[in-house]
């Protein structure tokens, strides 16, 4: 009886794990999903596809701001496999480097988000914030096939 309570203790503990290291892996899928949602209308505005909406851009780098709060602390590492996660493993080599760049993507939204107040603004700044996405993912993404 004791040898079957402690098996299924195992079991249970393994299958927590699991789940948490899936939940963790979802969210930060679901934080980089609002920031391409986020991205969307503001990058019609540089290619001149859809009119200058301040409001829309604001809601955007408010956007940003939250993401780079949260995605640090979503890369333990239980999470550096599963759930289909396309993390580098330089993420785990390097956090100093990778916090900091969420650091530099939030204070590049919070600036942006500051100095923006018209079209003119908001393309001579708005190019500088995106220049983050890119970086990161150049580094601490692995690209799928």
């Amino acid at each position: 009886m004791i040898r079957a309570i402690i098996a299924a203790a195992v079991i249970a503990t393994g299958a927590t794990v699991v789940f948490a290291q899936g939940d963790v892996i979802a969210q930060r899928r679901d934080v980089m999903k609002s920031v391409g949602g986020a991205t969307k209308d503001p990058g019609g505005m540089l290619k001149g596809e859809t009119a200058f909406d301040l409001a829309k851009v604001q809601k955007a780098l408010a956007t940003y701001q939250d993401a780079a709060k949260k995605m640090p602390g979503l890369f333990p590492d239980t999470s550096k496999t599963g759930g289909e996660t396309t993390a580098a493993p330089k993420i785990w080599d390097d956090m100093a480097g990778f916090k900091a760049a969420f650091q530099k993507f939030e204070a590049d939204a919070v600036k942006a988000s500051a100095e923006i107040k018209d079209e003119a603004s908001f393309k001579a700044n708005f190019p500088a914030v995106l220049k983050n996405c890119g970086g990161c993912h150049e580094t601490y993404r692995v690209k799928k096939s």
